[in-house]
C-alpha cells in the first residue's frame, strides 16, 4: 500500500482529493495538512509517507521552500507537485528543489491516481502542458566532448528515465532485474551529485552527462 500525505491550503480541494484517495485500495493517507509548518510538526509523530502531494502557494512557507527542507530530512520521500501554476519559473524551481512529478489541479482524479502509482513505480509523471514546457525549455546543444563519468549501462538507464519509463520497464528493456536498476540509479545519483530523477533528466537533456 502506498502511504500518502497532502499539503494543500484550500480546504475544499484538500478534502475532496483526500476523500477520493482514501477510497482507493492502493493508498493510505497518513497526513493531510494546510501548511508546511503544520505538516513538518505532525510528520514527527506520524507514519512516514512514501509520496507527498504538495501545492506551491501555501500560507507561511511556500511548497518549494518546504520541499527543500523535507528532502533534506527525508530524502526517500517523493514529492508530487499538485498546483494551478504552469509557468516555467515555478516548474523548474520545483524540479530543481527535488520534485519528482508535477501535475495541475485541473487534472482528473483518476489521472492523479495513476500518476501517484507511476511515481511510486519509478516514473516522473507530468501533466501534458507541463511536459511541453519542460521540452520547450531545452535548446539543442552541441555534443559535449567531456568524457562521461557513467558506464554504458548507466547511460542506458538514464535514457530509460528520460523516456519516462518506470524502473520495471527499464529493467525489462535492458533484460536485468529491478534491484539492479535501483543499484545503477544509486550510482548515477552519486556520480552526478544529484538527489532526484528530475535532476538526472535535466542534466541529460542539457548534455551534461
Amino acid at each position: 500500500m502506498i502511504r500518502l500525505a497532502i499539503v494543500e491550503d484550500i480546504n475544499e480541494f484538500r478534502e475532496s482529493i483526500k476523500g477520493y484517495l482514501d477510497e482507493q485500495p492502493e493508498f493510505k493517507c497518513v497526513l493531510s495538512e494546510n501548511s508546511i509548518e503544520s505538516f513538518s510538526w505532525k510528520i514527527k509523530s506520524s507514519e512516514l509517507p512514501d509520496i507527498v502531494l504538495m501545492d506551491i502557494e501555501l500560507p507561511g512557507m511556500s511548497g518549494i521552500e518546504g520541499m527543500k527542507i523535507l528532502k533534506e530530512k527525508y530524502p526517500e520521500v517523493e514529492i508530487l507537485m499538485l498546483t494551478v501554476y504552469a509557468d516555467s519559473r515555478r516548474i523548474f524551481e520545483a524540479l530543481c528543489a527535488g520534485a519528482s512529478g508535477y501535475l495541475l489541479k485541473n487534472s482528473p482524479f483518476d489521472e492523479i491516481k495513476n500518476s501517484i502509482i507511476e511515481l511510486h513505480n519509478g516514473g516522473a509523471p507530468m501533466s501534458p502542458q507541463i511536459a511541453r514546457q519542460v521540452i520547450g525549455y531545452f535548446k539543442p546543444k552541441p555534443l559535449s566532448r567531456k568524457e562521461s563519468v557513467l558506464t554504458d549501462k548507466e547511460k542506458e538507464v538514464v535514457v530509460g528515465l528520460v523516456d519516462g519509463l518506470s524502473y520495471q520497464q527499464i529493467a525489462d528493456r535492458l533484460f536485468i532485474s529491478v534491484e539492479t536498476i535501483r543499484s545503477h540509479i544509486k550510482n548515477i545519483y552519486k556520480k552526478l551529485h544529484v538527489h532526484s530523477k528530475a535532476e538526472v533528466i535535466k542534466k541529460s537533456l542539457k548534455d551534461e552527462i
